[in-house]
């Protein structure tokens, strides 16, 4: 699961990163209004922890865009605003959930869990492309039927291309996604490459067809005809 926390304090934000990054999920920060819009912009997030004072806006008026755009990442407000209007009006723009600071962190992964519980109630939680299918909530991806042994990076790299089919994902694009910040610090993505061969080549060896093409210099795309 991939979540964009929106948090102005570094030692919050930090404190919190780490411990969701414990319990396995993909954490982005973005400490200001622009760049919080910037990255839900670019990438897909399953949820969204939104501080409403932020140095640049407010995180209400970022939820009001969020929703105007479409975007369907559930969103906790994280605030020291505990006043019952600020409640009220978060909820009424399309927050799923309200958790007032301080907080423990274990009730915040909890609140986290039981809202993508109920969202998984609504939704089909199966996605396909072609002979792929993949179960949102077991994460078993399968190509005709035929169970593929995949590492959780490349679990994620597979969501990531059928979420994006028929686009081309760049080398950096698809680092962000899998490792998050992170990658902001490092000289090279070449890595990639590695992941993505070994993700073909399970596919390939299963029975399956190779459907994600190398855009040379840039990235790769999936696409629904052979390669």
């Amino acid at each position: 699961m991939k979540i964009l926390l929106v948090e102005d304090h570094p030692e919050l934000a930090k404190s919190i990163a780490s411990y969701l990054t414990q319990e396995h999920y993909i954490c982005e920060v973005a400490p200001t209004f622009d760049e919080a819009r910037e990255k839900l912009a670019l990438f897909t997030y399953d949820c969204v922890l939104l501080d409403i004072m932020l140095p640049d806006g407010n995180g209400i008026s970022l939820l009001k865009l969020l929703r105007k755009d479409g975007v369907e990442s559930s969103v906790i407000i994280i605030s020291a605003q505990n006043a019952l209007d600020f409640k009220l009006t978060g909820l009424s723009e399309g927050a799923d959930d309200y958790i007032t600071k301080p907080f423990p962190l274990p009730e915040l992964h909890a609140r986290i869990k039981a809202i993508m519980r109920r969202r998984s109630v609504h939704k089909n939680n199966i996605i396909t492309f072609q002979d792929i299918t993949a179960d949102l909530e077991s994460l078993e991806c399968r190509v005709n039927g035929k169970l593929l042994n995949l590492t959780r990076k490349e679990t994620n790299l597979l969501l990531y291309f059928i979420n994006n089919k028929g686009r081309m994902l760049t080398r950096q694009a698809i680092a962000a996604h899998l490792w998050g910040d992170y990658t902001d610090n490092l000289d090279s993505v070449d890595f990639v490459y590695q992941h993505v061969k070994n993700l073909r080549k399970k596919i390939t060896d299963a029975g399956g067809k190779d459907y994600i093409s190398t855009v040379y210099g840039f990235g790769y795309k999936l696409n629904a005809a052979d390669s």
